[in-house]
């Protein structure tokens, strides 16, 4: 089978995934919060960002490479944070590890992911990123850095727009819990996805590894809870500026934010001595009356000097390309990597990343753009 001629489209891999994912699973990786509000609008104002078309530039080949914290990457796309990634698809930590290495670019580790730091330390790209929600204990932060640090990740992301946990209505409907638990109803789904159960049986039923072992540190009770207050909730702050100052203190590597919207909090961030910003609504997850994305974005870039990483609803390598050309020196994908991996496995990553690669060239070529420096005088 010819992967190009028949999954050509990010559509096509979610169409395929959904086939392969057991549903209270596809719950989790496909849901927003509230109605969805915020979600769909991600994808309204991306799709209104429009540009002219510019002629007569004669034969060339875009350059896609770009700079950022002093690493050059073949191409201004990297992988995002998914909490229990392992669920979504077996082996999904190591799986995206290895086609960031393969792919040379970012690869980010959830501090709620199936696989521990030790886990995932043989199979990281030169440049590995590790995502954390601000624990309480400062024993805990401190030995879950120190961990971090140890097993190659060098880039600490402070997430930041998780103050409460969030509802998360179609994941609680499909009834998935954490720890999670193959009741009746869950095991005839996994049932009906073969290749999905035949994985989760070779890897186990998965866990958030790293947060069960403070939890027992913390004496915390791990009764089975919904799928938006577990353990890595229980675990977790909501952190201020004293914290953000403690956590430059402690971290001696590049510290960047993630969840910043608004142009205020982007100046003052780079006057704490953050490294670089990452504009994100949390995908729609958190907060159904948050502006998209998209709109945030020249704002935050306009307040500040720092490199903005951005996310939140892209699909198409022209969505990148919108994003770059509003202000966003790199771009991080969270769900499409794991529609890949449910639609294709293992090979699923380095063909969404071929998809995302060749769109970004045609549509450069169509604005005559010879690097992503010339986009934003594309705009319309």
């Amino acid at each position: 089978m010819d992967d190009h001629a028949t999954y050509p489209a990010l559509s096509d891999l979610k169409a395929r995934a959904y086939k392969r994912i057991p549903h209270f699973v596809w719950e989790y990786l496909d849901s927003g919060t509230g109605s969805e509000a915020t979600l769909r609008r991600n994808r309204g104002k991306l799709d209104a960002v429009l540009f002219k078309p510019s002629i007569l530039h004669g034969e060339f080949t875009p350059d896609l490479s770009t700079d950022l914290l002093g690493a050059q990457y073949p191409l201004p796309f990297g992988i995002a944070p998914v909490g229990m990634s392992g669920l979504i698809w077996p082996d999904a930590e190591k799986l995206l590890a290895r086609a960031a290495r393969q792919l040379q670019v970012p690869y980010c580790l959830s501090t709620v992911a199936t696989q521990t730091p030790e886990d995932v330390a043989p199979h990281l790209p030169e440049n590995a990123w590790f995502q954390m929600y601000p624990p309480r204990d400062p024993e805990i932060r401190a030995d879950m850095m120190g961990r971090a640090r140890n097993a190659g990740f060098h880039t600490l992301i402070l997430t930041v727009d998780v103050p409460v946990a969030s509802r998360r209505e179609r994941q609680t409907r499909g009834g998935l819990t954490q720890p999670p638990k193959l009741t009746p109803r869950l095991a005839i789904q996994a049932a009906l996805r073969p290749a999905w159960l035949n994985g989760i049986r070779r890897t186990g039923m998965p866990r958030m590894k790293m947060m069960d072992g403070y939890a027992e540190t913390a004496k915390l009770d791990k009764q089975t809870r919904s799928t938006t207050a577990h353990v890595g909730y229980m675990l977790r702050t909501s952190p201020d500026w004293d914290y953000l100052k403690t956590i430059r203190d402690e971290w001696d590597g590049p510290l960047i934010v993630k969840g910043v919207t608004q142009a205020d909090d982007a100046a003052r961030l780079q006057d704490e001595g953050v490294d670089a910003l990452w504009v994100s609504n949390h995908a729609g997850r958190q907060f159904d009356a948050a502006t998209a994305t998209i709109e945030c974005l020249p704002h935050v870039r306009a307040a500040t000097s720092l490199p903005v990483i951005f996310d939140s609803g892209i699909e198409t390598g022209l969505d990148i390309l919108r994003a770059v050309a509003l202000g966003a020196d790199f771009v991080m994908l969270g769900r499409p990597w794991h529609y890949a991996l449910g639609a294709l496995g293992a090979d699923g990553p380095a063909h969404l990343a071929d998809i995302l690669k060749k769109d970004m060239e045609s549509n450069m070529g169509q604005l005559g753009a010879k690097s992503l420096k010339d986009l934003a005088s594309r705009l319309l």
